[in-house]
C-alpha cells in the first residue's frame, strides 16, 4: 500500500459544491487494496444519479465512502451535503445530517417486526416521514406490520429498508442494487416506487447491476472503471452509445 500520509494532508482545497451534493477526488482503501482511486461528482437537488460500472468497479466502496463507514478507509477529497463537510464527520454524524445507505443485504432487523424496524429508526432527531406515509407509500408494508421483517419476501425486505430510510429526515439517498434477487414484476413495483420518491424531491444515487433499469430512471450517469470516472454526463447519452455501453457495462 502506498504511503497516505500526505494524501490526508489538507491540500487548501476550495470545493466547487453545487446548491447540494458534490464528491471531489475522493481516494479510498480496502487494506492494501486502493478502491476508490479519485472520483468526483455533481448532484442537483432532486436528481438521481446512476452509478454504473462492471463488478470491482468500485461502486459499492464509493458508496460507502460517501455514507462515512469505516471500510473503505478514505485518505482523500472532499464530500460536501448542502454545504455541510460530510468528509470530516463519522458515520453516525453523516446520517444525522442526511445520509442515508439502503445496502445490498437491506440488513433488516432480525427478531424486529416490520413496524419495530421502522421505529427504531426514529428513535433520534431528525424524523422524516411518518409511519403512516410509508404505509402509504408501500400498502403491502401495512399489511404486514406486526410480522417479523426477516420472514418478508426479497421485495418486500427492500421497501422496508426504503421505507426506514424514509423514515429519517434524508437529503441524499445512496441504494445499492435495489432490484438484486428480485423478480421482474417486483423490479418494477420498486422502480415505480423510486419514481414516487423522485417526485418528493429526493436525491439519489443508485448502483445497479441492471444497467438499463436504472439509465432509465436516473436523470445522468457517472460509469466507473477500477476505481475510476471513465464517464460523466446524462443517462440518455449512454442508452444511445453502444460502444461505450459494451466496453464498460457489457450490455
Amino acid at each position: 500500500m502506498t504511503d497516505t500520509t500526505d494524501l490526508t494532508k489538507s491540500e487548501n482545497h476550495t470545493s466547487n459544491e453545487p446548491v447540494y451534493f458534490s464528491a471531489w477526488d475522493i481516494q479510498a482503501y480496502y487494506g492494501e487494496s486502493y478502491i476508490v482511486q479519485g472520483v468526483s461528482m455533481n448532484i442537483n437537488e432532486g436528481e438521481i444519479l446512476a452509478l454504473l460500472g462492471r463488478n470491482g468497479a468500485g461502486k459499492t466502496s464509493t458508496l460507502r465512502a460517501i455514507a462515512r463507514l469505516d471500510d473503505p478507509m478514505l485518505v482523500h477529497g472532499e464530500i460536501w451535503l448542502d454545504h455541510k463537510p460530510l468528509h470530516t464527520m463519522k458515520s453516525h454524524d453523516a446520517a444525522k445530517n442526511g445520509i442515508a445507505l439502503v445496502p445490498e443485504d437491506r440488513r433488516i432487523i432480525q427478531g424486529l417486526t416490520v413496524e419495530e424496524n421502522i421505529k427504531l429508526a426514529q428513535i433520534e432527531k431528525p424524523l422524516g416521514w411518518s409511519i403512516d406515509r410509508i404505509y402509504d407509500l408501500f400498502p403491502r408494508l401495512g399489511e404486514r406490520r406486526k410480522q417479523e421483517g426477516t420472514t418478508l419476501s426479497g421485495g418486500e425486505q427492500q421497501m422496508l429498508a426504503i421505507g426506514r430510510a424514509l423514515a429519517r429526515d434524508i437529503k441524499l439517498l445512496l441504494l445499492d442494487e435495489p432490484y438484486e434477487g428480485l423478480a421482474p414484476v417486483i423490479v418494477q413495483e420498486i422502480e415505480k416506487t423510486l419514481h414516487l420518491i423522485r417526485q418528493q424531491g429526493i436525491t439519489t444515487i443508485i448502483v445497479e447491476q441492471n444497467a438499463v433499469a436504472a439509465l432509465n430512471l436516473a436523470d445522468r450517469a457517472i460509469i466507473l472503471d477500477t476505481g475510476n470516472v471513465v464517464f460523466d454526463g446524462t443517462a440518455a447519452e449512454i442508452l444511445d452509445d453502444k460502444e461505450l455501453r459494451h466496453e464498460y457495462l457489457a450490455i
